[in-house]
């Protein structure tokens, strides 16, 4: 399963209400003992395996509403 969390990249965004999907999926991963790492697709990429299924949790790098 892929898991996408929507929002703006950078710091000037980061605690806005713009980056709730960010800021999901990074709640996500820290439940699942996992941290966003490499870059893939154009994405922050953090992989997870649960109940024996491999999921992948994707916060894109591309600006909304621009």
């Amino acid at each position: 399963m892929i898991i996408a969390g929507l929002g703006n990249p950078g710091q000037k965004y980061e605690s806005s209400r713009h980056n709730i999907g960010f800021m999901a999926v990074d709640v996500v991963a820290r439940d699942m003992r996992t941290s966003f790492g490499k870059i893939a697709y154009g994405s922050l990429i953090a992989n997870f395996s649960f109940k024996g299924e491999n999921h992948l949790l994707s916060k894109p790098q591309t600006f909304m509403n621009l």
